[in-house]
This record gives C-alpha cells, structure tokens and sequence, in this order.
C-alpha cells in the first residue's frame, strides 16, 4: 500500500487523527508519529518561504531512507500529513488524496456533534476508503 500513514494535525501542531495503514506493530507505529510531527518543522519553513499562497498542497516536504513525506495546509491552518513508501508516487494523485482528505475532515467539522481527536467509525472508514483507493 503506497500510503502509509496519514495525519490531520490542529492548529496548534496537536494530533487530531493519525492512521497507519496497515495497522503496524507498536515500533513501526511510533516512527511513523515521529515522522508526521517532524514534519510539522518543514511545514512552518514552507509557509515562511511562500510569499502567496496559491495552492494548499505543500507538495513533498522531506524524503527518509524508506518513506516520503507530503502535507498540505487548508485555510484553516490545520495540517494534512501523508507519508508514503512509494518513491516512484505522482505529486498529482497524492495531491488528490489529500484534497479528497480535506474534503471528508470539512464535512466532519461540520458535523455540530463531531469533536476532535475522534474516533467516529464513519470518519474512519471514509479516510480508509481514500487510502484503499491508492492501491
């Protein structure tokens, strides 16, 4: 599976949702926390280093020995972090998932019940029926 992990993160770099797929080993899972919240440093470069914001696909933030890491920034300021293990990944289709992710986590927050970090099963099944579309 291309995508290994996504996060949607707060306005205060807090975790609102974080997934590994498939589900990893405790070890595993933990890396990849560790790789969504350093992601969060080459985040805040890039929106210091963007002038005008155009688009909200940050694009790949930071390449490691096994994953690549892409985010996107909604207006909001809440922080969508992919992390993949496929190199060979097109920024376009991943720019659709995250903007699909969007998308689903807006018609969450709408939602006057839905409060974060959730464990709605709707909300869930939503961002892996994204995740299983990549395969």
């Amino acid at each position: 599976m291309p995508i290994v992990c996504l996060a949607i993160i707060g306005q205060q770099n807090n975790p609102l949702f974080i997934k590994t797929y498939p589900e990893a080993e405790q070890d595993k899972e933990l890396r990849l926390h560790l790789i969504v919240h350093c992601s969060l440093d080459a985040i805040e470069e890039k929106i210091l280093l963007k002038r005008a914001p155009v688009d909200c696909f940050l694009g790949l933030l930071y390449p490691t020995e096994e994953y690549r890491v892409y985010g996107y920034l909604t207006n909001t300021n809440i922080k969508l972090v992919a992390v993949t293990n496929d190199a060979s990944m097109k920024e376009d289709l991943l720019c659709g998932v995250l903007r699909s992710l969007h998308s689903v986590y807006v018609d969450a927050v709408c939602n006057p019940f839905f409060t974060l970090p959730s464990k709605s099963a709707v909300f869930e099944a939503k961002v892996h029926q994204l995740v299983s579309a990549m395969q």
